[in-house]
């Protein structure tokens, strides 16, 4: 098994540590059936990666052994961005899906305890179709015996349909939500999406939210968590993403002079 090392993982703040802590506490409160999580959000760079890393991270911690899996084949971030770094060449999802090699050679242990890693490997023309496949469900009823939470960080499903299609290897799933930047309406459609295919929506994270301005709070589960700002804003992406401008809520549509 490869052995891969997180370069760029900086200790976290106390009330963002404690944030993660809470969460922990509450997905074990969703009960013993609930293993396979799944991580999504509207639009890419809203956090939904790290979020995922940070939450394995800190199951981890409690003595959990946890997998994530990083089924974005479109656009993984998640090598670059933690400046991942191993003695070999890293095999991904992608090479295991397409039946290149064997499921124990994608799978990587980290330098945290009791954390494992699968990456997306490289990006390839059919994604959708590998994410459906036998060689997904194989992998999921494998891990369930062997891991005690499987972590899967998918793409944003406002984007692409991928994420709808390994819900139902998942006991629930999670919506990351970027503070300030989505619009109510854009968030409700997602959610639609998500309840479409059935799978249990275990909740909402506010993400990138100025904690210093705003104040901190832990929250409770099924409702909204805070995490430090890390500044920047974004272009707007898709039909309802962020236009300039901070969104109000309106009713159920979001910014009454919204155009769209």
């Amino acid at each position: 098994m490869n052995k891969v090392n997180f370069g760029k993982l900086e200790k976290l703040e106390y009330s963002i540590n404690e944030a993660y802590k809470t969460l922990r506490t509450n997905l074990s409160f969703c009960g013993d059936e609930i293993k396979a999580i799944l991580l999504t959000s509207c639009t890419p760079n809203e956090g939904k990666s790290t979020i995922a890393i940070r939450l394995a991270q800190a199951l981890a911690e409690d003595e959990k052994k946890v997998i994530v899996i990083d089924a974005d084949l479109r656009k993984s971030v998640l090598i670059g961005r933690h400046g991942v770094t191993s003695e070999k060449k890293i095999k991904g999802l992608s090479h295991y899906l397409s039946g290149q090699v064997k499921l124990d050679d994608a799978i990587c242990e980290t330098d945290i305890p009791n954390m494992y890693m699968i990456f997306a490997g490289p990006v390839t023309p059919n994604p959708t179709e590998l994410l459906g496949n036998h060689y997904f469900e194989k992998m999921m009823e494998q891990f369930r015996k062997e891991y005690d939470y499987i972590i899967i960080d998918a793409p944003p499903l406002g984007s692409v349909i991928d994420a709808a299609i390994t819900t139902r290897f998942c006991d629930g799933a999670i919506m990351v939500v970027e503070n300030n930047v989505i619009s109510y309406r854009f968030a409700q459609d997602v959610k639609k999406q998500l309840e479409m295919t059935d799978c249990k929506i275990l909740g909402v994270i506010l993400n990138k939210v100025d904690t210093k301005s705003k104040g901190y709070y832990s929250g409770y589960y099924k409702g909204y968590y805070k995490k430090k700002y890390y500044g920047g804003r974004y272009k707007r992406y898709g039909k309802y993403g962020y236009y300039g401008g901070r969104y109000e809520r309106y009713g159920e549509y979001g910014n009454e002079n919204s155009t769209d």
